[in-house]
């Protein structure tokens, strides 16, 4: 079997709770745009519970499932808004409660992207820019290049929240397919 017959599973995760949030519909948006032989799958972090570090040993299906999509996949994107400047206290939640204990962190090695959506002229870059160190301590792989802010994004979607804006769609692809090319390189290494 080679590589390239190998189907790329990526799990992305984040967006908003917020019914017609933006991200949500980039994450829908980046799931449309996977390149051939690539798939995305969406993982559920609404149920996660607070991270308590007495509680870090103890079972919970919400931690677990999330915990097992990532490191099950063969990559991860995050698509997040940001809030105050930084990443939503959900999210960071939800990251910090699969990575502890650290033994139990499935990030470690692993590409990843980010993208995010605002309706500020920044696109969420703060948030990204914040994600971004939080990867980098758990040893995560981000793909750095071409950086994807969907800024004004109120504009950007039609009524079935799908991308208008042709050149955020060119980045998206662009980004998604350095992700699994990543992936594909990663998956070869184990081999």
């Amino acid at each position: 079997m080679t590589v390239n017959s190998k189907e790329i599973t990526i799990a992305g995760f984040g967006g908003s709770f917020r019914k017609g949030s933006y991200n949500g519909m980039l994450l829908k948006e980046a799931q449309r745009l996977m390149p051939p032989s690539s798939r995305l799958e969406i993982a559920d972090i609404s149920g996660i519970p607070l991270y308590n570090q007495d509680n870090e040993n103890e079972d919970n299906i919400h931690i677990t499932n999330f915990r097992n999509a990532i490191k099950n996949s063969d990559g991860f994107l995050v698509v997040t808004p940001e809030y105050n400047f930084s990443i939503p206290g959900y999210l960071k939640n939800a990251i910090d409660s699969i990575s502890r204990p650290s033994n139990m962190n499935p990030f470690p090695g692993k590409p990843g992207a980010i993208m995010s959506a605002s309706m500020s002229m920044l696109g969420g870059s703060r948030a990204q820019y914040h994600l971004r160190q939080v990867f980098t301590f758990l040893d995560a792989r981000i793909i750095n290049r071409p950086e994807v802010f969907i800024s004004f994004a109120n504009t950007k979607f039609d009524e079935n929240g799908q991308l208008k804006d042709e050149m955020a769609v060119k980045f998206i692809r662009e980004l998604l397919g350095k992700l699994v090319s990543s992936a594909q390189a990663s998956v070869k290494n184990l081999q």
